[in-house]
């Protein structure tokens, strides 16, 4: 994922709702959100390259994301995929606490990263370039391929357009929620973050949702779990196209 939001506990139907865009190299492989035949509790798309993934949930609630952390002058090229970390905690570690202790222990072999790990409770960020673990409270947040809530331009005008969204009452429209997640507003220059990447990238990466010819904003995903654990997971795979060529949505409620 290059694009988290997060509200915890801010709206009066939900006590979570996540939107997140994944941005990808469009040759990468990968397979939509699913039930994974060999871990039939957990619902995620899957990175068909190292068999990880970048955002999911399970049946008892269980959930997780990732961002990368933009800094190409530190890519090790043999580092382990960052995709495992997420699948690693969904197919059957229950707790996030001992499950990013151990992450810790091994943040260096990894290329950046940002995890977020919970469950319908409690939720956690992490990366390795800060190494510290933070428990989320009650509020907005934003992450993209930084530390979380870094005042990117992109994450500013993500998180005034979410925090609108959800104001709107018990009623959630999740068509704005999508459609605030394919806003393609970009940033002038004298406000683009130096990530290491050069200015015609910056320019390209400055959208919610990206778009050029071999990379973008891949699918759109949004969560949301009430609060009588009812989970709706709804997907958008756009891949290079732009429109969706394939939705998906799933329903479930929380099992103990």
């Amino acid at each position: 994922m290059c694009l988290i939001l997060l509200a915890i506990r801010k709206h009066p139907s939900y006590k979570l709702i996540l939107a997140a865009n994944r941005d990808e190299y469009y040759a990468r492989p990968s397979e939509p959100p699913h039930f994974w035949k060999e871990a039939p509790h957990l619902l995620a798309g899957r990175d068909l390259v190292a068999g990880g993934t970048w955002l999911g949930i399970t049946r008892n609630g269980q959930i997780a994301a990732l961002t990368n952390y933009r800094d190409p002058a530190s890519i090790k090229p043999n580092a382990p995929s960052r995709g495992k970390l997420v699948s690693g905690f969904l197919a059957g570690v229950p707790d996030a606490s001992s499950y990013l202790a151990r992450i810790r222990n091994e943040k260096d072999l990894y290329n950046g990263f940002n995890l977020i790990l919970g469950d319908r409770d409690r939720i956690i960020w992490y990366s390795n370039r800060s190494d510290v673990t933070t428990p989320l409270l009650p509020g907005v947040y934003g992450l993209s391929n930084h530390l979380l809530d870094t005042p990117w331009p992109k994450i500013v005008r993500a998180k005034s357009l979410f925090e609108e969204t959800i104001r709107t009452g018990k009623d959630l429209s999740v068509e704005s929620v999508f459609r605030l997640l394919k806003d393609q507003t970009g940033s002038p220059d004298n406000r683009l973050p130096n990530t290491g990447v050069p200015l015609e990238w910056e320019r390209i990466l400055s959208p919610i949702f990206i778009t050029s010819p071999t990379y973008g904003t891949r699918s759109s995903t949004v969560i949301l779990i009430d609060k009588k654990d009812r989970v709706i997971f709804m997907d958008r795979t756009f891949n290079s196209h732009p429109e969706p060529v394939s939705t998906a949505r799933f329903e479930f409620v929380i099992e103990e």
